[in-house]
């Protein structure tokens, strides 16, 4: 995984499983919460990277839906960022391979050229307002706004992001508002956005429709918004997960009601991200949950590497 997670978040990492129940083959004592969480995978679609956490924590309960409830989701990541906050080792690889510095926490695979990209895209002025959208803990949002001087909202739906995000903007000395807010409904006002930015996220929305749409609602007219993610190569492509399979930015964008709407390929991204990956897959986590969820992410993001593109949309709000 890795921060939006990255590839949680990018790879649209909710993979369900069937199967019959009871029959999951998995190596937990049947009185494990684990093998619980297994059945429930095999039985229910449910999303399989749930089974993965480790057993100390508990786990969010789920309705056997496709999609599960969006405090489940959020719960998850609860816990995903505070494994993180107890291993730097994954922070210092990250941010060697994508280009970053040591106070730039990422919360997805975005290097230090694409930030600058991202700056340019979004076109902010000093004292414009920047929303940064499934922040996390926010270092691409600090970043950006402490580049062109504007003010820094950043909405995500994990609380402890959030927590994360604010201890991080004090230690930098930086002034911002991080609230907690779903991407398809922010609780911002409409049109108190100059610019909005979402880094490899919009996928998570159970209806990726309604966040283009809020995105649409918080822009003032002529604001912007740029969004990254990856895209599927063959969008019917069954080995990647369904959430991926319906990444399309500018038919997101469009449907939503932007002008000027534009999809970028960023292949020149994809060499960091590899190498990371094969960082992340070949290193031992031991013990250490946010290293395994490190580990994992990259088994399974090298496997899918050739099947998508690095991508970046930009579009203005009528």
């Amino acid at each position: 995984m890795n921060e939006a997670l990255a590839w949680l978040a990018s790879s649209g990492e909710v993979r369900m499983t069937a199967g019959a129940p009871g029959n999951c083959g998995c190596s937990a004592s049947r009185s494990d919460i684990s093998h619980r969480l297994c059945r429930q995978v095999t039985a229910g679609w449910v999303p399989s990277f749930l089974s993965r956490r480790r057993q100390a924590t508990t786990r969010p309960r789920h309705t056997g839906q496709v999609n599960p409830e969006p405090g489940s989701l959020a719960e998850y990541f609860d816990g995903w960022y505070a494994d993180m906050t107890g291993s730097p080792v994954k922070d210092e690889i990250q941010q060697r391979h994508l280009g970053l510095p040591p106070h730039l926490l990422s919360r997805s695979l975005l290097g230090w050229d694409g930030i600058a990209e991202a700056a340019a895209g979004l076109r902010l002025f000093p004292g414009g307002t920047l929303v940064d959208l499934a922040c996390g803990r926010s270092g691409y949002g600090l970043e950006i706004a402490a580049r062109t001087g504007a003010r820094l909202v950043g909405v995500d739906f994990s609380a402890e992001a959030v927590r994360q995000a604010r201890e991080q903007a004090r230690r930098l000395g930086a002034t911002a508002d991080f609230r907690i807010g779903d991407l398809s409904v922010t609780g911002l006002d409409a049109g108190s956005a100059d610019a909005v930015l979402c880094v490899d996220a919009i996928q998570f929305a159970p209806r990726p429709d309604t966040a283009y749409r809020e995105i649409r609602r918080i822009l003032t007219s002529g604001g912007r918004a740029v969004l990254t993610n990856w895209e599927p190569l063959e969008r019917d492509d069954q080995r990647l997960p369904a959430r991926l399979r319906r990444v399309d930015l500018g038919a997101g964008l469009t449907a939503a009601g932007f002008e000027s709407v534009e999809v970028r390929d960023r292949p020149g991204w994809r060499a960091s991200e590899r190498a990371m990956w094969q960082e992340a897959a070949a290193l031992d986590p031991r013990d250490d949950p946010a290293l395994r969820a490190f580990h994992d992410e990259g088994v399974r993001s090298l496997e899918i590497f050739g099947l998508v593109r690095r991508v970046m949309a930009t579009a203005s709000a009528p």
